[in-house]
């Protein structure tokens, strides 16, 4: 989506999507509570718990004006540090309180840390010093009173580094949960290969992409620069094209704060085309919320009438074949109780299989990518320079945390196929559709990288400073000597030691350089080592927590089915036990049930397929 979402015009008479949803949605709960209360109180528990807000994450290379923009939207100015456009893994998460407050979060691992918002750069940017004794946070919340956060959640990027490095995959993946994207390019030149190649890849992952162009009050040529971005889109990112562009300036928005008159501000704050964007993203992201939030409650209610169709199902069988029924069901129990029972349980045996085979490709996985990791920063320590061999331990620190979320992703992928495969084997499909409804309404840590160690100064340091120094001397005589006599050697002796002592500082600075760089691809092998090492600990112990919960619950769903089996035996003796009258009578209800409730899933069926076709086409 790449603009305000708007539902297709509709057919003459027919509503709009949004209240055919809503109709349905009361029509489908109350036939759900007239057969079901027990699942129409879940349906409604989950619409309850849906989220209020949506989220916006601000992504861009580095000095696009990201921070500025942020401060502009959430119209408080300095609250994102603007000079925070360097490598790091934290995001900046603003939302709503009454009073000002901020936490640096270690989800999984630690309690939240509060921040004061006054050293919040030091929590959130590589080029300062993090507080004594803390550790690097994975993200840092920042809550306040401002009006737009009561709408929406802003989630700030300072950290992505260049688009076309790997911290541009830790951005995609940060911005796929989100409800939105706000790419910010500038309007210094066209679109660079990293944003382009950032664009292809999230575009299938990421729903909805708003383009922003900042700085058009510093380039007068920002028209045509526009017009080469919507080119390239076109060319590069066909589905980003044609998508509407925001032209602002977040310079302009804070210069209108200084004005001499309200009108003056109200002059500049539009020509800042802050507000409108403002006002885009909001309308966009709170439609899009709700109707996603209608989503969700179309799927519980098919769930649940899934469910409900099977039970109708089974007393409908009750009621048309009674003893032949009644056989079948006492096999099937018979059958999932000599499982359940077993002391060998071969559906035990086919999950840890299952499992098994995960951790074997889970560790060829993360053998993999931290092998392509260390060669990726092992070439990139070879051409740093000093400033930039500084600035990598934040790059690898970002870089381990994007691995460790991948790693986490593939482990409950996996997982939720070793689920299907042992269920699949275990239940009959109608079973199937009861035990997940059971399921659902029953209702990874990061990696942190110690940070580089600083070399100390060697015997063979020394060595070498005092061998560059003297060798320069020495150069710098030999060098004069032609050009001097013995009255003009006393003159010319200060200029000579000036050039020996540059010589030897410029001779054992070249080759600290080099012991630096060796230093930190031994600290780059180790920190992966340590990394991997962690990972795969940290997977073990969540693969066989989970061995053990599955197990758990596997078992719990077979008792569930055969208390399922037992009750539709019930229901079975007491049809037997009806005359042929009564029988019919209860039979003609059923069947009424049944067609209300296959076609109330068809009808919560069609209305998701539009919801997503209005995504799509958005």
């Amino acid at each position: 989506m790449t603009s305000p979402a708007t539902t297709p015009a509709a057919p003459t008479g027919a509503l709009p999507l949004p209240k055919q949803v809503a109709q349905a949605r009361e029509k489908l709960l109350t036939l759900l509570r007239e057969a079901d209360p027990d699942a129409a109180r879940w349906v409604e528990q989950i619409r309850e718990r849906r989220r209020g807000k949506p989220s916006a994450v601000v992504v861009g290379e580095t000095n696009r004006g990201k921070s500025s923009l942020v401060n502009a939207l959430l119209g408080h100015s300095g609250l994102s540090p603007v000079d925070a456009d360097v490598a790091t893994a934290t995001y900046l998460v603003f939302g709503h309180a009454q009073q000002w407050e901020a936490r640096a979060c270690y989800p999984g691992q630690l309690a939240p840390v509060p921040v004061d918002l006054g050293e919040l750069v030091n929590w959130v940017s590589a080029a300062h010093q993090l507080p004594p004794g803390e550790l690097p946070p994975r993200y840092v919340e920042v809550d306040g009173p401002l009006e737009y956060l009561e709408k929406l959640t802003i989630v700030d990027t300072p950290g992505v580094g260049g688009l076309d490095s790997v911290h541009g995959e830790l951005a995609a993946e940060a911005a796929a949960s989100a409800t939105a994207l706000l790419f910010v390019v500038d309007a210094s030149a066209p679109f660079t290969l990293g944003e382009l190649n950032f664009l292809a890849t999230v575009g299938d992952r990421v729903e909805t992409i708003v383009f922003a162009l900042s700085k058009v009050d510093q380039y007068r040529g920002w028209r045509q620069v526009l017009e080469a971005d919507q080119q390239l889109l076109a060319e590069h990112a066909p589905r980003f094209a044609g998508a509407k562009f925001f032209p602002v300036s977040a310079r302009m928005y804070e210069m209108a704060a200084k004005a001499p008159n309200p009108e003056a501000t109200a002059m500049l704050q539009e020509r800042s085309g802050v507000p409108e964007l403002r006002t885009a993203l909001a309308d966009l992201l709170v439609g899009r919320s709700v109707m996603l939030g209608e989503a969700n409650t179309m799927r519980a209610l098919s769930s649940a009438l899934g469910t409900l169709n099977v039970r109708l199902e089974g007393e409908r069988r009750a009621l048309s074949t009674g003893e032949e029924e009644a056989e079948s069901l006492r096999a099937r129990k018979e059958e999932l109780t000599t499982e359940r029972r077993s002391s060998t349980k071969g559906w035990q045996v086919r999950m840890r299989g299952e499992i098994q085979r995960t951790r074997v490709e889970n560790n060829h996985e993360v053998a993999r990518q931290m092998r392509d990791l260390q060669s990726w920063f092992r070439q990139a320590i070879d051409v740093a320079d000093r400033d930039q061999l500084k600035d990598l331990p934040a790059q690898v620190d970002a870089a381990l945390q994007m691995v460790s979320g991948r790693i986490s992703m593939s482990v409950s992928y996996r997982l939720n196929q070793v689920t299907e495969t042992v269920l699949g084997e275990l239940f009959q499909p109608d079973e199937l559709e009861v035990i997940r409804g059971q399921f659902a309404r029953a209702g990874g840590s990061a990696v942190v990288v110690r940070p580089a160690d600083k070399r100390p100064p060697t015997a063979e340091d020394r060595l070498l400073v005092f061998m560059g120094v003297t060798g320069g001397f020495s150069a710098g005589k030999m060098a004069l000597l032609p050009l001097a006599g013995a009255v003009a050697a006393p003159i010319l002796l200060v200029p000579t030691i000036m050039i020996g002592l540059g010589a030897g500082w410029w001779l054992a600075k070249t080759r600290r350089h080099t012991a630096d760089k060796q230093h930190m691809k031994q600290w780059l092998s180790e920190s992966i080592a340590d990394a991997r090492s962690t990972l795969d600990q940290l997977v073990a112990e969540q693969l066989i927590e989970t061995e053990s919960q599955l197990a758990l619950a596997l078992d719990e769903a077979l008792g569930r089915r055969i208390a399922g089996i037992e009750e539709e035996l019930r229901e079975v003796d007491k049809a037997l036990r009806l005359d042929t009258a009564e029988r019919n009578k209860r039979l003609a209800v059923v069947n009424k049930r049944l067609t209300e409730v296959g076609a109330g899933r068809e009808r919560a069926e069609k209305l998701l397929s539009s919801i997503r076709s209005v995504r799509d086409r958005a």
